[in-house]
């Protein structure tokens, strides 16, 4: 049995597909999401064998999240649009495959066999948007979509990852994000001062230096965070410190 999240803005879309995929008999749907922070949120819980996946949606589209999930563990990833065939066909080598709406049970069907019979894992490189434009976040009752300039710091702990933004010092104004700490790496402006912060460098205003070649940044708006020595001799030479 072959588990699967589905996302999509449309509601009728996915009733349709989820009643088509059960039909099959076999597909597990362990999530329908109506937007891709939810189904960011969800896939990095759930840890779906594949998910189906709308292009077009609001505030982030389908492609955006796809940007913004772990390349180490992905699942497979089925566009489902109502795109034509034409638009399409710059993704027939980038994507695991793409079904066009409204879903025709054959054309399921053959995107079923491909799930079931390839182990290969899909380089979707050529998808992926080189930087983050937006980095969903969650507060209380609220959802935030931030533009990495915002932030001050990010960091991890057992509950997972967790922003700052201009003004929020504090850790109980905090943010938690679904995004891992490598990702907001290498697609955001944010740098690695410890395994477990990143820092945005304009908002530094401070390194003290500390015992045992270890250091601490001080940001702006007073949040601190921790340098390792992994971290400070790169942080000297970033700002010519000597």
């Amino acid at each position: 049995m072959v588990s699967a999240i589905i996302i999509d803005d449309e509601l009728y879309a996915r009733e349709e597909l989820i009643a088509l995929l059960k039909e099959t008999g076999q597909v597990e749907i362990i999530a329908s999401c109506n937007n891709a922070i939810e189904g960011l949120r969800k896939v990095n819980s759930l840890k779906p064998d594949v998910i189906f996946l709308d292009i077009q949606m609001p505030q982030i589209s389908g492609l955006e999240m796809l940007s913004m999930l772990d390349p180490d563990t992905m699942p497979k990833v089925v566009f489902v649009t109502a795109y034509d065939e034409y638009a399409l066909k710059a993704f027939e080598d980038n994507a695991f495959d793409y079904i066009l709406k409204p879903v025709e049970p054959s054309r399921l069907a053959k995107t079923l066999k491909r799930i079931k019979s390839t182990s290969v894992r899909v380089d979707y490189t050529p998808l992926l948007q080189e930087q983050l434009e937006l980095i969903p976040c969650a507060g209380y009752n609220r959802i935030l979509l931030l533009k990495p300039e915002e932030i001050e710091l990010a960091y991890s702990d057992q509950a997972g990852v967790h922003i700052l933004c201009d003004g929020s010092a504090k850790s109980e104004n905090a943010v938690s994000c679904s995004l891992s700490l490598k990702l907001l790496e290498e697609k955001t402006c944010l740098i690695r001062c410890h395994r477990q912060y990143l820092v945005n460098p304009t908002a530094i205003r401070e390194i003290r230096l500390l015992d045992n070649s270890l250091a601490e940044i001080i940001t702006c708006n007073g949040a601190v965070a921790p340098v390792s020595r992994r971290y400070l001799k790169t942080l000297k030479d970033r700002f010519a410190l000597s």
